[in-house]
């Protein structure tokens, strides 16, 4: 930020920011309170988001927010402080201590039509329980596995620290440019997985069986229609603030 604590404006949203307001106030800068377009509409110099959820609301946004943030309470994958260390972190932060660094977004793309934006995962899963169908993985034009399974996730790094660690994705560290790719409860016990370079994926559903949804972060898209190709691509970056509090990614519990 670069601006000294009595002339800072800092966004708040979350589900629990007493803390974090009560922070701000002690130590003699100014706060924005209220829901994400609110806050957004009064110019932060820079954000706090209280919760994983309000994270990766901000991330699907269409542009992303060009607005640093500091994520409190957000899991793992990306790095966040706890809620007992709040205090510290609003003081370091106001203090300008610490720094940034850019996480990607994905979209997933039909031809040039962006049907959802994410931060962490993108996936087709069967809307129906307990039914399967097929579906083909391709890199850079190249056919990379055809499987049956409930679904399938690509993850960014930050995902795969989330919800794709646990359906078996490698952890992956920021800052180098892939994807994992990984099938959802697979058919064949022998399922392979992928990491491939950002930006060079391709997802179909090569059955038309059973209905299959489009699925970004926690977020329920359109319904996809078999034999539709998929680009998986990075088209934003969101500006994540760090601070000494902040936990590394690889942290499992806050």
């Amino acid at each position: 930020m670069g601006t000294p604590a009595e002339s800072s404006v800092v966004g708040v949203v979350g589900d629990r920011t007493d803390s974090v307001r009560s922070a701000i106030e002690a130590a003699g800068g100014r706060h924005r309170l209220g829901d994400l377009t609110t806050v957004l509409a009064g110019d932060p110099d820079v954000l706090v988001t209280v919760g994983q959820a309000h994270l990766l609301e901000l991330a699907a946004l269409e542009p992303t927010p060009d607005v640093p943030v500091l994520p409190v309470n957000a899991g793992p994958g990306v790095e966040s402080v706890p809620l007992s260390a709040v205090p510290a972190a609003v003081d370091a932060l106001l203090a300008d201590e610490g720094g940034t660094h850019a996480r990607p977004v994905l979209a997933a793309l039909e031809g040039e039509t962006e049907r959802a934006r994410a931060l962490c995962d993108v996936m087709l899963v069967t809307a129906e329980p307990a039914r399967i169908s097929e579906y083909a993985v391709r890199s850079g034009g190249d056919l990379v596995a055809q499987f049956r399974a409930d679904g399938v996730v690509v993850s960014t790094p930050a995902g795969t620290h989330g919800y794709g660690r646990s359906v078996g994705a490698p952890v992956v560290a920021r800052g180098t440019d892939v994807v994992s790719v990984v099938p959802v409860a697979p058919f064949a016990t022998s399922a392979d997985h992928w990491v491939l370079p950002t930006g060079d994926v391709t997802l179909t559903i090569e059955r038309d069986e059973v209905p299959v949804e489009l699925l970004a972060d926690d977020r329920r898209a359109e319904r996809v229609p078999p034999h539709t190709p998929l680009s998986i691509a990075r088209v934003d970056s969101l500006s994540i603030r760090t601070v000494p509090q902040s936990r590394s990614s690889f942290a499992r519990s806050e």
